[in-house]
């Protein structure tokens, strides 16, 4: 007997999580970069490494997926997560606060907050995934990640709007307050989201556990995915494209504060149009293929498409860096969202319908490797952003050229990126053609050309 499925209400439901993951976690990745940034006068370096930090301790999600594998409930796994998470966030504006009077101090604090953030995104992130894959009917599995990413982002501009309009005139006991109330919210959707979605499936999961394979230890279970084709090579491209993606995020305020002049408000709504744009690119995605439908989920296109459009929009803010206030910054940023927004979306469906593929009772290994590797890519890629921009700025002594050498390197990144997702899907292709008939041609086909 299988696990019930959920309706696309459950869906939805599941996707509160993600809109409070993303609520708490905006506010630590680009207000509090920008304040330590702009308003404390510390090197850009230093919120790049808390970001690493965070990123670096995900590095766990598999060993984290394989407990959700061998579980038979992954609620405990969100809750506790998402309440660490909450926690952490709520540590690190004291943090960034206390930087104000006591540096060393407030520092020391941003690293413990920044670990327990985490371990509570990795926690509850992957948790949260892998319920919605097993629990998922097969044809729903694509969608089900694009409505769960969209509430992420929806999370990302409720946040940023609404922190942004409450954090101007600017203070530190203001940052505390309303990332107070942040962590609060994001436990209540958190508790809504999960409340009784597993309860419906205990009796499923008794009867089931007859015919459960074998536990197999940890280093099993990631050796069998490793050697999966499809598994390792999608955590290549889910590393190098989201190094990619990832690179301008600890940047990207900074520079709005430094060259355009705006306001910790001003930045923090900025980053609001980002992620509108990134809704917008991701709901273009199944309109487009709604229109044509030879393109609906080819993940070729999209990844391709997404990769070298995000590469001009970066461009165009190396162009901006040296035009200052007159270049139409907003509606750049804007379309760098949508670009990004259109790729993600490819690459989460994907994930979502792989997931299943190889191996039995592996889908929480599976999503963990990825997971990480996106993880692993987005601390890597913060911190090279920032570490990147430090440089430029003493080598080059000026913010503007110092910022449009940074955003020209990472549109080279996207290039290389495109040209590494031509390189992932042809192989995809020849593994297709290597399979002939067998039983694993449509999952191959799935995999290599369905979002």
């Amino acid at each position: 007997m299988k696990n019930p499925v959920l309706s696309w209400f459950g869906i939805v439901r599941l996707g509160l999580v993600q809109t409070g993951l993303g609520a708490i976690v905006v506010l630590t990745t680009s207000t509090l970069n920008r304040v330590m940034v702009v308003e404390l006068a510390m090197p850009a370096i230093l919120p790049g490494a808390l970001v690493a930090i965070h990123y670096a301790l995900q590095v766990f999600r598999p060993a984290w997926g394989h407990g959700s594998d061998l579980g038979a409930r992954r609620t405990p796994w969100i809750v506790g997560g998402m309440a660490v998470l909450a926690t952490g966030g709520l540590m690190a504006s004291v943090a960034t606060a206390w930087m104000v009077t006591h540096p060393l101090f407030g520092i020391a604090l941003a690293v413990a907050a920044f670990g327990l953030i985490g371990v509570g995104v990795g926690a509850a992130g992957t948790s949260l995934l892998v319920l919605l894959a097993k629990r998922t009917d097969d044809n729903r599995r694509a969608a089900a990640a694009t409505i769960v990413w969209v509430m992420m982002i929806a999370g990302f501009i409720v946040t940023t709007g609404v922190a942004g309009h409450l954090l101007d005139p600017f203070s530190p006991a203001r940052l505390v307050a309303v990332s107070g109330a942040v962590s609060v919210a994001a436990m209540i959707l958190t508790l809504a989201g999960v409340w009784g979605v597993e309860a419906k499936s205990i009796a499923a999961v008794a009867l089931e556990s007859k015919d459960t394979p074998r536990r197999s230890s940890f280093r099993e279970a990631l050796m069998e995915v490793w050697t999966e084709p499809k598994s390792r090579r999608f955590a290549i491209f889910v590393f190098v494209s989201m190094l990619a993606y990832s690179a301008q995020d600890l940047i990207l305020e900074p520079f709005a504060g430094a060259v355009f002049g705006f306001t910790p408000g001003e930045t923090t709504k900025l980053s609001g149009i980002q992620h509108g744009g990134t809704l917008i690119g991701m709901a273009l995605v199944p309109l487009v293929g709604a229109i044509y439908p030879r393109a609906r989920g080819n993940l070729q296109i999209w990844t391709v498409g997404g990769c070298i459009a995000s590469a001009i929009a970066l461009l165009c803010l190396a162009t901006a860096a040296f035009i200052g206030p007159a270049w139409p910054l907003r509606e750049n940023v804007f379309m760098l969202g949508v670009t990004n927004g259109a790729y993600a979306v490819a690459a989460i469906g994907s994930m979502m319908a792989l997931v299943g593929a190889g191996g039995e009772k592996r889908e929480g290994v599976r999503m963990g490797l990825w997971g990480a590797a996106q993880a692993f890519a987005f601390g890597i890629g913060g911190f090279l952003g920032t570490l990147a921009s430090d440089i430029a700025r003493y080598l080059l002594t000026s913010p503007a050229l110092s910022y449009a050498v940074v955003f020209a390197s990472e549109a080279g990144l996207f290039v290389v990126s495109a040209c590494m997702a031509v390189w992932v899907h042809r192989a995809s292709a020849r593994g297709v053609m290597r399979q002939g008939s067998s039983g694993d041609m449509r999952v191959a086909i799935v995999g290599g050309a369905r979002s």
